[in-house]
C-alpha cells in the first residue's frame, strides 16, 4: 500500500478505521482518500484498505 506517497506493506485487510487508530491518528481530525476518493467519515468503519491501495491521510490541526 502506498500511504501519504510511501510504501508500507499490510499484512492483511483492514478498515480504514481500525488503521488509522493503530497509527495513532485521531478519526475526528483526519481526512482520509483512497485511490483517488474521499472516503466519508461515516464510512471508516465498512471501508477496507487492501494491499494495493493509495491511501492519502491529511490531519486538521486548529489554531488561531
Amino acid at each position: 500500500m502506498k500511504l501519504n506517497g510511501k510504501i508500507f506493506k499490510l499484512s492483511e485487510s483492514v478498515s480504514v478505521l481500525d488503521f488509522i487508530k493503530d497509527k495513532n491518528y485521531n478519526a475526528d481530525r483526519v481526512a482520509v482518500e483512497v485511490n483517488g476518493k474521499i472516503v466519508p467519515k461515516a464510512e471508516f468503519e465498512k471501508t477496507t484498505l487492501k494491499d494495493d491501495d493509495e491511501v492519502e491521510i491529511v490531519c486538521f490541526v486548529g489554531g488561531g
